[in-house]
């Protein structure tokens, strides 16, 4: 630490989601005047320093033949697993959960020299991870690190919170053992594995039943506590729950004059990964091109291979903080993220889960009443419209969302997690 002013990396799983959650964070802090670095995939080049931050460099996996886009990798693994996506959460945990995890793990096994190198030269007070697995250099480095947890919250597993990736309700146990040992024996192997290369790096054995250390210092997660869940065991005191992590840097968006002022605004946007099931995207257009809706519409990486509807407008990327506060309801995939941030602004939702914690994010949404979850290959265009039209003609929820977004947006979780980062480096360094 120089003085007032600190050094915080920022090491977010290399996607969209968990890099906007920490771009919200690390803008706060960047404007309390420390330095904030970024730890990317090359990918991702040039992104966080046209946002004002510092940019390093890694890979995860051996560099390619031809250029690469952001997140590339993953778009390309999303693309080729789509089909299982149409099988029960129970079978994706052997076809979808684990290769997804052996990935990640095999990224973390590639990179972790080379982490150690980005952390020997920045020499940052506070290393800030938003990852779903362990890197062994962020434990074995010497310096103190933080663990943003940006997925549903059954990722911190508890005997009275249902089992990960699997979208079972809460107030329902039936079904939660046979899914526990479908987990189990489809993550076991790989799991002591991981451990053991976990020990040999210097770092202590994994928890049982997860893939990543908790951080003895500050632990974040960001899930609004009106639709959280209940525990037996309430998590430690170095936990804190942001409820949200909204932020402030996309850009203004208009609304274009050509979608007109008639009929409710919705907005349609499956995520960067799941919009490149071009199939479903125009089972979905074609589901809203003759309903009374206007719609924005999130492309995705494949936005060239299909055409809107008259009644919508979108581009491959779209400003999302700056378009919800616009917009009466949305249709999501059910991304922590875009699920926070919805909730954030007092938007009802119809979520359409695909894969990992989409599911239970769907599923939470549902059980608490805040939106709607529909089968997400298998609903017809009557249910999807029907849903729309329950929910934006529901006044008291109307009136509970707008409750919530006040609550959301008093609360700060930006902010909030600043201060705790700041907090932390201070303890640390005392």
């Amino acid at each position: 630490m120089n003085g007032d002013r600190s050094t915080v990396i920022f090491f977010p799983e290399g996607a969209f989601g968990p890099t906007n959650n920490c771009v919200g964070i690390g803008d706060v802090l960047r404007r309390r005047g420390h330095r904030v670095v970024f730890i990317i995939e090359e990918s991702f080049e040039g992104t966080l320093e046209k946002q004002g931050f510092e940019e390093r460099l890694m890979r995860l996996t051996p560099p390619p033949e031809v250029e690469e886009v952001p997140g590339q990798f993953w778009k390309e693994f999303i693309r080729e697993t789509a089909p299982v996506f149409r099988h029960p959460t129970i079978d994706q945990l052997a076809e979808f959960i684990a290769p997804t995890f052996q990935a990640l793990i095999d990224g973390a096994r590639y990179v972790d020299d080379r982490l150690l190198e980005i952390i020997d030269e920045v020499e940052p007070d506070l290393v800030v991870e938003d990852n779903v697995v362990t890197f062994p250099a962020l434990l074995t480095n010497g310096r103190p690190w933080a663990r943003i947890a940006s997925c549903n919250p059954t990722e911190m597993k508890d005997p009275d919170v249902p089992p990960p990736f699997c979208g079972l309700p809460a107030g329902d146990r039936a079904a939660w053992p046979d899914h526990w040992d479908a987990y189990r024996a489809a993550l076991g192997e790989m799991h002591g594995s991981f451990s053991e290369y976990c020990r040999q790096r210097g770092a202590a054995a994994l928890p049982a039943d997860d893939f990543i250390h908790e951080s003895p210092l500050l632990n974040l997660y960001l899930f609004p506590q009106e639709i959280d869940y209940s525990r037996a065991s309430p998590l430690g005191a170095s936990w804190h729950n942001l409820q949200a992590s909204v932020r402030a840097t996309d850009p203004d968006w208009a609304l274009p004059p050509s979608l007109g002022e008639e009929g409710p605004l919705i907005y349609l946007s499956l995520g960067s990964l799941g919009s490149a099931d071009v199939s479903l995207m125009e089972k979905l257009v074609a589901e809203l091109a003759d309903a009374p809706y206007r719609v924005i519409v999130s492309k995705g990486p494949q936005a060239g291979e299909y055409e809107l509807a008259e009644n919508m407008v979108g581009e491959e990327f779209l400003p999302q903080t700056a378009i919800l506060p616009q917009v009466d309801l949305v249709i999501t995939h059910g991304g922590n993220n875009t699920v926070t941030e919805s909730l954030f602004f007092g938007k009802p939702m119809v979520a359409l889960p695909l894969f990992w914690d989409q599911y239970d994010n769907a599923q939470r949404l549902d059980e608490t009443g805040v939106g709607i979850r529909l089968d997400t290959y298998g609903h017809d265009g009557g249910e999807l419209t029907g849903a729309i039209d329950r929910l934006l003609g529901d006044e008291a929820l109307a009136g509970r969302l707008a409750s919530m977004s006040a609550d959301l947006r008093a609360f700060e979780g930006t902010r909030r997690a600043a201060d705790l980062i700041e907090s932390a480096i201070a303890g640390s360094a005392g």
